[in-house]
């Protein structure tokens, strides 16, 4: 499984551009990728996107940057030697779609397949077996990363989004909810909640 979490100018892939890719290989969690692009040429750039991402006009549109086909290479150059290669994320849907979308615009093979691991259904059935109350927000699950995080005994993020950090910290909640154990060494100390 390929824990997936990137960052992009805005939530449509057909019209906003990805601007980083953090990837980690979850059977071998110190084999990370992450890398930043410049935003492809005629791209929609949504103001409320950057203020989550952190990343500036000026970062986004940075000529010295690769393009957003040669991120999406170098990541499915880096994906190549991973054995199980099933994309997994929190809302992995979205992070899959932007890859595709700039493999797609750069006119390079997409390999993988369509099928995703969603670290919201898994804290849902966690939560469920174990009889704790989803929360919920206007009548829907209320599961985003933070809230998952606290669950799993992690701090919430600092209100900003970051491909590599997100990555990380979504790789150790699927280690804690799936197989009761901490996955990166500096989450190590951080008690699983339902153990105490």
């Amino acid at each position: 499984m390929i824990v997936v979490d990137v960052e992009s100018s805005g939530l449509t892939s057909d019209k906003h551009s990805l601007l980083s890719v953090g990837a980690l290989d979850f059977e071998n969690p110190e084999n990370i990728f992450y890398g930043e692009c410049r935003i492809f040429e005629g791209a929609h750039v949504d103001k409320e996107a950057l203020k989550v991402n952190g990343f500036s006009e000026e970062e986004i549109r940075d000529r010295s940057k690769i393009s957003e086909g040669e991120l999406a290479n170098l990541f499915l150059k880096w994906a190549e030697s991973i054995k199980e290669k099933t994309i997994a994320g929190h809302n992995p849907s979205f992070d899959r779609d932007f890859l595709q979308a700039a493999a797609r615009r750069a006119r390079i093979n997409w390999p993988f397949a369509q099928r995703t691991v969603d670290l919201h259904s898994i804290c849902f059935f966690h939560m469920r077996s174990r009889g704790v109350e989803i929360p919920l927000r206007k009548g829907h699950s209320a599961l985003n990363l933070d809230t998952i995080l606290v669950y799993a005994g992690l701090e919430e993020r600092d209100g900003r989004h970051n491909a590599k950090n997100d990555t990380l910290l979504e790789a150790e909640c699927f280690s804690r909810l799936m197989d009761n154990k901490w996955l990166i060494k500096e989450y190590e100390k951080r008690p699983i909640s339902w153990k105490n």
